[in-house]
């Protein structure tokens, strides 16, 4: 299971971290993924991380201002957010897909993230 966690209200430039952390297991095996689902629109991907070698990937919307990065336990995964702007304001959600069998797939209920300008 998968436990979002840390959304709030924020203002324009300001930052905040969101965690996402599994029970029972570790994300050595799996990709992570966070995504966001803006009012009205559909969830889309906005960072992610191998949860084995640490390796990160980036939308262009992320790029220099969102970190991702896992514990030493590698049962957390974090999202920094910084300089966030109203456009980021969602429902942020974690996924992690297994990535060797049985290739199971987790999400975790979303947490809220309201930047005002």
């Amino acid at each position: 299971q998968l436990q979002a966690y840390g959304g709030g209200l924020v203002q324009a430039g300001g930052s905040l971290r969101l965690s996402c952390a599994a029970s029972g297991d570790t994300f050595d095996d799996y990709a992570i993924v966070w995504f966001r689902q803006a009012p009205g629109k559909e969830r889309k991907g906005v960072i992610g991380i191998i949860g084995r070698d640490g390796s990160a990937y980036h939308t262009d919307s992320a790029k220099g201002r969102f970190t991702i990065s896992t514990n030493n336990a590698k049962n957390a995964v974090f999202l920094q957010m910084t300089n966030l702007q109203p456009e980021d304001t969602g429902t942020y959600y974690c996924e992690a897909f297994e990535l060797i069998e049985p290739y199971r797939d987790y999400w975790g209920e979303g947490t809220l993230v309201t930047v005002s300008s």
